[in-house]
């Protein structure tokens, strides 16, 4: 199993979350990243797709998109785990 979930408090916002894991006794952390992009951010010619394609090209590479959330009207949440480098 690659993967645990974890249910996080419902609140508004972008969040920066460091999770602490022992795996057979070795500490690791973890980061991850929530970001809500709104439909606002986009310009009036590009559509809701594209917008996210054009902010998830422009995200620093170390950032790896392991979610995206369900949209709203207004925005939509994304994501992100930190890779080793």
């Amino acid at each position: 199993m690659s993967a645990i979930n974890i249910q996080l408090p419902a609140v508004e916002g972008e969040h920066n979350i460091e999770i602490d894991v022992k795996i057979n006794g070795e500490k690791r952390t973890m980061h991850y990243r929530v970001e809500i992009l709104s439909w606002e951010d986009c310009t009036e010619t590009e559509g809701k797709a594209i917008c996210l394609r054009r902010k998830l090209q422009e995200y620093p590479e170390d950032w790896k998109l392991i979610h995206i959330g369900s949209p709203t009207e207004n925005s939509i949440p994304l994501m992100f785990k930190q890779q080793k480098n």
